[in-house]
């Protein structure tokens, strides 16, 4: 599996559960990736593809939706992108919540995309109702291993690379099917996608994420096998994500 279509073929939907959000709610391995399939659908129609950038806001489950679909379009992401959308190569969308979206200055023809609310300004796509309303299935992927798929705005990462990452931190932390993986960094830093999030997609554990008030004091990841308390349990092993390696 070089590519993160690979994470999201048909044969691996079941009704594990593989994500869980700030709130406590799980969503399981079917809603995950058919509702990926859909994000990258609707993504499509505000012209994300190969070449491009997405900027996301936010670290929730449509952020992450958001990511995924992208990712299988073949577009770039970058998470928590500045006010300044011109100074970002390639801006082709911005993913926010609904009153976040105005304090963006994107460039002529850039999208917005609003969640977590319905937008009063018609000119702004919304998510929510896109990805409910939005075809179900997805084309067969043939990605290539270096087409980009995370940017920091000073380096950017291809498929390859963040899969091979992902590969060694399974190996390295002992990931397993079922484990809680709770995402206590910011999703802007790479090495954060890809132990938290792309990491549990390769074995089906459990990516936990922030609620939405969450202050980042460290930047770790705690692998959590035997508890089912959320952030701050006492059970589990913490991890920099300095240790990721990407390079």
């Amino acid at each position: 599996m070089d590519t993160l279509g690979g994470c999201f073929e048909r044969d691996r939907r079941s009704e594990r559960p593989v994500l869980e959000d700030g709130t406590g709610r799980t969503f399981d391995a079917h809603w995950l990736r058919t509702s990926a399939w859909k994000a990258g659908n609707f993504l499509r129609h505000t012209g994300v593809r190969r070449g491009v950038t997405v900027g996301i806001s936010g670290s929730g489950p449509l952020a992450l939706l958001a990511l995924f679909g992208t990712g299988l379009l073949e577009g770039t992401v970058r998470f928590d992108p500045p006010r300044d959308g011109r100074s970002i190569d390639g801006l082709r969308t911005v993913v926010a919540p609904v009153d976040e979206l105005d304090t963006y200055d994107l460039p002529p023809g850039a999208q917005r995309v609003g969640y977590g609310g319905k937008p009063t300004n018609p000119a702004v796509h919304h998510f929510d109702a896109g990805l409910w309303s939005e075809n179900p299935s997805f084309p067969p992927l043939e990605i290539d291993p270096e087409t980009p798929l995370l940017t920091n705005g000073t380096r950017t990462y291809d498929h390859g690379t963040v899969l091979a990452a992902a590969r060694e931190v399974v190996e390295d932390w002992g990931l397993e099917t079922g484990d809680r993986v709770v995402v206590e960094a910011p999703l802007s830093d790479p090495r954060t996608v890809v132990a938290g999030v792309v990491a549990p997609l390769l074995v089906d554990a459990i990516t936990v994420l922030p609620g939405t008030e969450t202050k980042y004091e460290g930047a770790e990841i705690l692998i959590d096998r035997a508890s089912t308390e959320r952030h701050g349990a006492t059970a589990g092993r913490r991890r920099p994500v300095s240790s990721v390696e990407l390079e």
